[in-house]
């Protein structure tokens, strides 16, 4: 079978609105407004239009921004260039065949983050080096402490974009945050393929952070989501600066010939081929990990989270020796559906965790 045959199920009678179905909670637990995303998506007549209407609706947000930011209205100005970014980001959910138009769109993303943070939270940090390119904040008001830092991993088709809301807990509670985009994530689409031993990415992004001012090296936590929940067990597991761990809708292996088209044509994309993402799948098993999970590590999982030919991590939390599990009976994956029963518990986790470490 050919790469480009993984994308005739773009075309199949029904897809589009199925998928429309299933994203409307990621979007929503993405910071989009629902009714918003309702408008951008309700007139699209094959799923081949997902990425061009969630790309202007992006633009058509920074193109609002940018007059909020001539008139003054910085906040607005602000708030408005996260919008743009969400949407943006949104529009490489979908596998494009136009790559270089996917890797523009990501790159607009990663821009209006930059615009959006100049606006609402001026002190923040680009932090990138080999492999990874992230937004280092801490938290406002209080004494410049030395703050504990958690690490933000993004999934599959994911990235820094996505998990505004998952930040902004954790500045709350205290902790300086780093959201990154590692290989074949966000603005590193282009160039690069997923890496299955990310506990490598995880470690060049800690090492990024020695000469920063207010951070304390000793208290470094890691949570992903999605796909980015085996990154965080990766980099748990062989990192040694890595004090905690949570793992959000996190899989635990992967069975390629049973996962759906849509993950299986990412995954192609992304890999640079077929054989390429049928030999990153194979090395997706936890199996090896549990040994060497010895820190704390917290498993979110959803009920409804079921996906063909995903296992999901939940057995972790049975076999690793300081793994607990919060399972949301009526959570899907990445738990949109159920943001107030999760993301306030697993922050105050990960944050009581290195708190206790001190």
């Amino acid at each position: 079978m050919s790469d480009a045959s993984f994308l005739s199920f773009l075309d199949d009678p029904g897809f589009l609105a199925a998928f429309v179905e299933v994203s409307r909670p990621r979007a929503h637990g993405a910071g989009l407004d629902p009714y918003d995303y309702d408008r951008v998506t309700a007139p699209l007549a094959s799923a081949h239009d997902w990425p061009a209407a969630c790309a202007a609706a992006g633009q058509r947000y920074a193109e609002a921004a940018g007059r909020a930011a001539a008139e003054g209205r910085g906040v607005t100005a602000g708030e408005a260039y996260r919008t743009a970014a969400r949407w943006y980001h949104v529009a490489g959910w979908l596998p494009h065949p136009d790559r270089e138009a996917a890797a523009r769109t990501a790159a607009d993303a990663d821009e209006a983050m930059r615009r959006a943070l100049a606006h609402l939270d001026p002190a923040a940090e680009r932090v990138e080096g080999d492999g990874f390119a992230g937004w280092l904040r801490r938290p406002s008001g209080g004494p410049a402490a030395s703050r504990p830092v958690v690490l933000v991993v993004p999934g599959m088709d994911s990235g820094k974009e996505e998990f505004h809301t998952v930040v902004e807990a954790l500045l709350a509670r205290g902790s300086a945050v780093l959201a990154i985009d590692g290989p074949g994530q966000g603005v590193l689409t282009a160039g690069s393929a997923p890496e299955p031993d990310y506990h490598r990415v995880v470690g060049r992004a800690i090492d990024a952070l020695a000469d920063r001012d207010g951070l304390d090296p000793d208290r470094i936590a890691v949570v992903g989501l999605s796909l980015g929940g085996y990154y965080a067990a990766t980099a748990a597991a062989h990192e040694p600066r890595v004090r905690a761990a949570a793992l959000v809708s996190g899989p635990y292996r992967l069975a390629w010939d049973e996962l759906p088209p849509f993950v299986r044509a990412t995954l192609v994309q992304r890999c640079g081929g077929s054989e390429a993402a049928r030999a990153f799948a194979a090395r997706l098993d936890m199996t090896a990990l549990v040994p060497a999970l010895t820190v704390p590590v917290l498993v979110v999982e959803g009920g409804e989270d079921v996906i063909p030919g995903v296992t999901n991590a939940t057995p972790l939390a049975a076999e690793a020796p300081a793994a607990e599990l919060l399972l949301v009976p009526h959570g899907n994956h990445l738990l949109g559906t159920a943001l107030p029963d999760w993301l306030p518990t697993a922050a105050d986790w990960l944050t009581g965790h290195l708190t206790a470490q001190r």
